[in-house]
C-alpha cells in the first residue's frame, strides 16, 4: 500500500491505474466529476466498475452522466440481504483486483460496495482512495448500515479525502495522520452544477403539480432505521399537514423496497394533494428540490443538495453525519414523531422570518470544484503510488 516518505519521481512514469468501484446511486452522482476529470487527464489508466448493488437507479444516473462502467459485476439479486450482497462483492471485487492489479481503488461514501472494496483492495495489498472520508453520526446503528460501512473503510483507506473540516478533524480524532487526509469539498456540488435543469419534468405527471401557486413540500423517506412505526409516524405528519394547509402539496417519490412502498401506501394511498410516485430520475429529483418549498427527507445525499437549491432541508433522523448542515442553518434535526414533524414543518409555513433565515442559508459543501482536487491530489502522489516493478 501507499508509501508516504518521499522519494524523486522516475525521469518518466508509467501512467497511475485506478479502478473506480461504484454500486448505488448516490455513488455515481458523487463519483460522476470525479471519473470525468480522471479520464480527461494523461497521467492515469482508469476503469469503472459497477457492482449493481442497485441496478435500476444506478444506471439511470449513470446515464445522465454519460458513463458506461467497463465492467458490470452484476451483483444484484431480487430482495437481497446485506450479508448476502456483501458476500458476493467481497468475492468478485477481490477476483477482479487480482486479476487487474490496479495501483488504487477509489470508492465513495459508505454503502456496502463501498466497505467490501475497500476490504477487497486491502487484501490484495492495493491502496484505497475515500472519497467523501470522515463523516460519522457516531451512533452505529443510525445509519443502518451506512455508520459501519464508513467505519471500515476509514480504517482501510490510505488516502482521505474529506469533504469538510469537520470531517477531517473526525479522522484526525480516530488516529489517522493529517499527511493523509485531504479537505476536498462535496462532490455533489460539482455534479449539480453541471446539470441543465431548465424544461419540463421526465415524468409529465409532475407537471401537472401547481408550483407556481402551491407550497410543494418534497418528501424522501426509505432508511432501514425507519421502517415500521418510524415510517407510520412520518405518514401521519403527512396527512395532518395536507389538512391543516390547503395551499399545501407533497410529492413523495416512494422507495421501491416492499418495506417502504407498502407502508406508505396503506397510509396516505387516495389522500387529497399527496402525489405518491415510484422513483423519479435524478434530473427530476433536482427539477423537485429546485421548485419545492422545503424537503423533508431521511437521505444524506439530499441534505448536501438542499443548501445548493436554497430549500429548507428537515432531517427525518434522530442524528445526522452532515452536521454542518444544521450547523450553517440550512437544516434542522426532525426525528420521526408526527407531532415534532408537523410543528416544524409549519413553523416555516407560517413565519417567513423562520423560512428566510433557513433558506438563504450558505452552502457548506464546497464551491463546485472537489473533483479537480481530488484529481490533482491523486496526480501528485503519482510516484508514491505507482506500485513497484
Amino acid at each position: 500500500m501507499i508509501n508516504f516518505e518521499r522519494r524523486e519521481p522516475p525521469p518518466t512514469m508509467r501512467r497511475l491505474k485506478i479502478v473506480t468501484i461504484l454500486g448505488t446511486r448516490p455513488e455515481a452522482i458523487k463519483m460522476a466529476p470525479v471519473i470525468k476529470e480522471l479520464d480527461r487527464r494523461a497521467a492515469f489508466e482508469h476503469v469503472v466498475v459497477s457492482t449493481a448493488q442497485h441496478r435500476d437507479l444506478l444506471d439511470q444516473v449513470l446515464g445522465v452522466f454519460g458513463i458506461e462502467p467497463e465492467i458490470d459485476l452484476g451483483l444484484m439479486q431480487h430482495d437481497q440481504s446485506l450479508a448476502g450482497f456483501a458476500s458476493r462483492a467481497l468475492s468478485s471485487i477481490s477476483e477482479l483486483l487480482a486479476e487487474r492489479r490496479p495501483d488504487v481503488v477509489l470508492i465513495q461514501g459508505d454503502t456496502t460496495t463501498v466497505m467490501t472494496a475497500a476490504l477487497a483492495a486491502f487484501y490484495q495489498g492495493i491502496s484505497v482512495g475515500h472519497v467523501e472520508a470522515g463523516l460519522r453520526s457516531f451512533d452505529r446503528g443510525n445509519p443502518f448500515p451506512e455508520e459501519i460501512n464508513r467505519r471500515i473503510a476509514g480504517c482501510l483507506a490510505d488516502i482521505h479525502f474529506a469533504p469538510t473540516e469537520r470531517a477531517r478533524l473526525n479522522l484526525l480524532s480516530e488516529g489517522v495522520a493529517e499527511e493523509h487526509i485531504f479537505v476536498t469539498g462535496n462532490t455533489i456540488v460539482d455534479a449539480l452544477q453541471s446539470i441543465p435543469l431548465a424544461g419540463s419534468f421526465d415524468d409529465k405527471r409532475l407537471s401537472r403539480i401547481d408550483f407556481d401557486h402551491k407550497r410543494v413540500l418534497l418528501v424522501t423517506a426509505h432508511r432501514r432505521e425507519n421502517h415500521g412505526l418510524p415510517l407510520r409516524s412520518i405518514c401521519s405528519a403527512l396527512r395532518t399537514l395536507v389538512t391543516s394547509f390547503n395551499d399545501v402539496e407533497i410529492v413523495y417519490p416512494v422507495h421501491r423496497n416492499p418495506n417502504v412502498s407498502r407502508v406508505v401506501h396503506e397510509e396516505l394511498s387516495g389522500t387529497a394533494r399527496i402525489h405518491l410516485t415510484d422513483p423519479v430520475s435524478y434530473t427530476d429529483a433536482l427539477r423537485l428540490m429546485s421548485r419545492c418549498f422545503l424537503i423533508l427527507t431521511d437521505s444524506g445525499g439530499i441534505q448536501e443538495e438542499a443548501p445548493s437549491f436554497h430549500k429548507p432541508v428537515l432531517i427525518l433522523r434522530e442524528t445526522t453525519e452532515r452536521p454542518e448542515v444544521v450547523e450553517a442553518g440550512a437544516g434542522k434535526l426532525v426525528g420521526t414523531d408526527a407531532g415534532c414533524i408537523t410543528k416544524e414543518v409549519a413553523r416555516l409555513l407560517t413565519d417567513a422570518r423562520v423560512y428566510e433565515l433557513m433558506s438563504t442559508a450558505r452552502n457548506p459543501f464546497g464551491d463546485g470544484h472537489a473533483a479537480e482536487r481530488i484529481t490533482d491530489i491523486l496526480e501528485r502522489l503519482r510516484p508514491r503510488l505507482l506500485r513497484e516493478g
